[in-house]
């Protein structure tokens, strides 16, 4: 039988039973295997890929909702990837029109490459931000963190997802009480009893993902990515929000390199909901 067309293939929900062929299909554009965050991905978002008919997936997806489920507030997407063989022949064009027509009014957000940002401008997203990706080995000095960190407590849950919903603008219940499981460390920092701040720590190949982290300034955004390295010896990496030049001209004083520069666009509004001088780096690229 004739193999079907590209466009005649069906786009379909991925569940965690696809963890196996969406690492693969990472592994096939030559990106890490990352199967912890795809795990993450499928569980709290919604995955959509195509099927190859020779197996695995031709494409893939995620998108993760913010807000009430009936009519969610934001929308990002992230883990846009097509197979080598089946790339520059309009899948992703197609997966991205799916997705789109699929949220329908909810506004949506994402970090695009440089290779990608054309394709995203061509469906109508606007880049409204830039994220700096930094990494590397963090190497202790200058003046000791003035700001009270330790670790996360189930008791602290309630007022980390309060602050959160504040400064991200939108209600992310359900990744914020994934991460105690997620993350290999996950810290706030307080004031007088109150929590200011908060971040994790997750594992992604050799490296410890910083993000979220969110915190009242950038000393307190300091204390806690001091305190997350303090506690491991592997390379930090994350993606700090241009607009923090104090904190990203620390971090790579503190021996983070850039890496990458990737463009955070929006569709259907003008710029991201939230408080973005509280907003330091996201939980992951992938899901805002």
């Amino acid at each position: 039988m004739p193999t079907p067309s590209l466009a005649a293939l069906p786009i379909r929900r991925l569940t965690l039973r696809d963890l196996t062929a969406c690492a693969d299909l990472s592994e096939d554009r030559g990106w890490p295997r990352e199967e912890h965050k795809w795990g993450f991905l499928l569980t709290a978002g919604k995955g959509y890929g195509i099927d190859d008919p020779d197996g695995g997936l031709v494409a893939a997806c995620v998108v993760t909702e913010y807000g009430a489920r009936e009519r969610p507030d934001l929308g990002a997407i992230g883990m846009v990837l097509v197979a080598e063989r089946h790339a520059r022949r309009g899948v992703g064009r197609r997966l991205m029109r799916h997705i789109v027509t699929a949220m329908g009014t909810t506004p949506l957000t994402l970090h695009a490459t440089p290779y990608g940002r054309p394709l995203y401008e061509e469906l109508g997203f606007k880049v409204t931000g830039r994220a700096e990706m930094l990494r590397g080995h963090f190497v202790p000095g200058g003046p000791e963190p003035r700001v009270a960190t330790r670790a996360a407590t189930a008791e602290d849950l309630p007022a980390i997802i309060r602050l959160d919903e504040e400064v991200f603008g939108a209600d992310r219940t359900p990744l914020i009480t994934r991460l105690p499981a997620f993350a290999d460390q996950f810290r706030v920092a307080e004031d007088g009893g109150r929590i200011t701040g908060y971040t994790a720590a997750w594992p992604n190949m050799e490296t410890q993902v910083v993000g979220p982290l969110i915190a009242r300034d950038t000393e307190t955004a300091k204390a806690l990515v001091t305190s997350l390295a303090a506690h491991t010896a592997r390379p930090l990496r994350t993606d700090i929000d241009v607009r923090h030049e104090e904190l990203r001209a620390w971090a790579k004083e503190r021996g983070l390199a850039s890496v990458a520069d990737n463009s955070v666009m929006t569709y259907g509004i003008t710029d991201l909901p939230g408080d973005w001088t509280r907003r330091f780096a996201p939980l992951t690229v992938a899901a805002g």
